[in-house]
C-alpha cells in the first residue's frame, strides 16, 4: 500500500492536499486541518465583535448623543450593507494570498474601524460622522467569508457540516462576547471607550496567533470560470435567498434587539444588556450542531422543519409584540434565534451537497465528481454568503419603518413572518417536492441520478 502522502511546506504553504483521501487524512490531514480550524475560528470570532459593534455602541448613546431611533436602526443597517458586499472580495482573497496570509491581513484591518470609533465616540460627534466611522466596522463582516472558504478547502465533504458549523458558529460567538463585554462595562458605569479598548489588543493577538500557527494551501485557488458558473446556477441563486432566512435573521436580530427592547419596551441601556447576549449565544451555540444534523438526515430537511418553527417563533412574537408581553416577547426571540442558528448550520451543509448531487448527474465518479463540486461549492459560498448577510440589512430596515409607522416592531414582524413562508415553500418545491432518485435540474433529470436534493 502506498504511504500517504506527506504535505510539503516552503514559508508556511502547503503544496499537496487530499483531505478525500482517508489515509491521508487520519496520517497529517486531520491534525493540521483542525488546528487552523481553531486558529480561523478566533479571528473570525473577533471579526464578529467588531462587525456588530454598533449594535452595542447605539446603546451607549443616549439622548446626549442626538440620535433618533430611526437614527440608529439606519446606522446599524448600514454597518450591516457593508459586511454583507465585502463578503464577495474576501471570499477570492484566500486563493490570492493564502489563507493563512490573509488570515493576518483581515485581522489587522480591524484595528482601522475599531481605533477610529474610539476616536469619535463622544457626545457633539455628528450623526454623518458616527455613519462614516460605523461603515468601516462593516470590514469585520467579510472575515466570516474568507474563513469559511479557507476552511471548506481543508475537510472531506463528509466533514464538512460539522467543520462549516463550528467554524460558522464560532465566528458568530463573537456577537454575543461583545454584548456581554458591554454589559459588564455598563453595568460598572464604564463608557464605550473602555469596551473599545479592550478589543484592539485582542485584535493584534488574533493576527500574531494566525501568523504562528495557521497555513496556506496551495491548492487553493481563484477560478474565475468556477465563479462565473456559480452565478449562472439557479442553485447558488435559491440557497442565497433562503440563507437571507436564516443568517440574515440571525445577523440582523443581532443588531436590532437591543433597540427594540429600549425603544418598544421601555428598557434602559442596562436592561437590554442583561438580555440581548442570551439569543445570539444560544443561536451561536447550536449552529454546529444544524450542521451535524444534516451530515445525519439531509440539509433540505432539518431546513425545511426549521422554517416551520421558525414561522411559528414569528406568529407568537406579533401576539406578544400586540400585547406588551415582554417575558413572552424575550423567551419567543431567544427561540427564534435558536432556530435560526440551528438554519443557519443546514443551509450551509446544502451547499457542498448540492453541487455534489449535480456532480453525480452529469455522469461524473470518484475525483473528478468531487473535483467538480468542490469548484463550485467554493465559488458559490461567497456568493451566497454575501447575499445571506443582505437579511440583516433588511430586518433593521424594516424595523425602522415599522417604528416610524406604527411606533413598534410588530408590522416588521408580520413582514418576517410571509417571507419565512416562502422559503419553507422555495424548499419543499426545490429540494423536497421530487421523489427520491429524482433531482431538479433538466440536465438531471435526463441522466436520471441516484441522488436525490433531499440527501443534500
Amino acid at each position: 500500500m502506498t504511504a500517504p502522502a506527506v504535505p510539503r511546506r516552503s514559508g508556511r504553504w502547503i503544496e499537496q492536499w487530499d483531505p478525500e483521501d482517508e489515509g491521508f487524512w487520519r496520517a497529517t490531514g486531520d491534525r493540521i486541518a483542525r488546528r487552523n480550524l481553531w486558529f480561523s475560528v478566533l479571528s473570525e470570532h473577533i471579526g464578529f465583535s467588531v462587525w456588530t459593534l454598533w449594535s452595542v455602541l447605539v446603546l451607549f448613546m443616549g439622548p446626549k448623543y442626538g440620535l433618533t431611533p430611526a437614527d440608529k436602526f439606519l446606522l446599524t443597517s448600514m454597518v450591516t450593507l457593508v459586511g454583507a458586499v465585502v463578503r464577495v472580495p474576501y471570499t477570492f482573497a484566500v486563493a490570492v494570498f493564502g489563507g493563512r496570509n490573509w488570515t493576518i491581513i483581515s485581522a489587522g484591518l480591524l484595528l482601522v474601524p475599531t481605533a477610529a470609533a474610539y476616536a469619535v465616540m463622544e457626545p457633539g460627534t455628528s450623526f454623518t460622522t458616527f455613519l462614516l466611522v460605523g461603515l468601516l466596522a462593516g470590514i469585520g463582516g467579510g472575515n466570516f467569508a474568507s474563513s469559511m472558504t479557507n476552511i471548506n478547502a481543508f475537510f472531506p465533504l463528509r466533514k464538512k457540516g460539522w467543520a462549516l458549523g463550528l467554524n460558522a458558529g464560532g465566528g458568530n460567538i463573537g456577537v454575543p462576547v461583545i454584548q456581554l463585554v458591554a454589559l459588564a462595562i455598563i453595568g460598572a458605569n464604564g463608557g464605550p471607550r473602555l469596551l473599545l479598548g479592550i478589543y484592539i489588543p485582542l485584535i493584534v493577538v488574533a493576527a500574531v496567533l494566525a501568523a504562528v500557527f495557521m497555513d496556506n494551501l496551495a491548492t487553493v485557488k481563484n477560478d474565475t470560470g468556477a465563479a462565473k458558473d456559480a452565478a449562472r446556477d439557479a442553485h447558488t441563486w435559491i440557497m442565497s435567498f433562503l440563507y437571507v432566512g436564516t443568517f440574515g435573521s440571525f445577523i440582523g436580530y443581532s443588531f436590532a434587539f437591543g433597540q427594540v427592547l429600549t425603544n418598544q419596551f421601555g428598557r434602559t441601556p442596562l436592561q437590554a444588556a442583561y438580555l440581548t447576549f442570551i439569543g445570539p449565544l444560544l443561536g451561536s451555540l447550536i449552529r454546529p450542531v444544524g450542521g451535524r444534523l444534516a451530515d445525519r438526515y439531509g440539509g433540505a430537511r432539518i431546513t425545511l422543519w426549521n422554517y416551520v418553527g421558525m414561522a411559528v417563533a414569528t406568529a407568537v412574537l406579533v401576539v406578544a409584540s400586540m400585547q406588551k408581553s415582554l417575558p413572552l416577547f424575550v423567551s419567543v426571540f431567544v427561540v427564534l434565534f435558536v432556530l435560526s442558528g440551528l438554519g443557519n448550520g443546514s443551509t450551509y451543509k446544502m451547499i457542498p451537497g448540492i453541487f455534489q448531487a449535480k456532480a453525480l448527474a452529469k455522469g461524473l465518479t470518484g475525483a473528478e465528481a468531487v473535483a467538480y463540486g468542490r469548484r463550485l461549492s467554493g465559488a458559490s459560498m461567497g456568493l451566497i454568503g454575501a447575499v445571506g448577510a443582505l437579511g440583516g440589512v433588511g430586518i433593521n430596515m424594516a424595523f425602522r419603518q415599522s417604528f416610524l409607522s406604527y411606533g413598534s416592531g410588530t408590522g416588521a414582524f408580520v413582514a418576517f413572518l410571509a417571507f419565512y413562508g416562502v422559503c419553507f415553500a422555495l424548499t419543499w418545491a426545490v429540494y423536497l417536492r421530487r421523489p427520491a432518485g429524482q433531482a431538479v435540474t433538466e440536465e438531471a433529470v435526463e441522466t436520471k441520478p441516484q441522488l436525490s436534493y433531499a440527501e443534500v
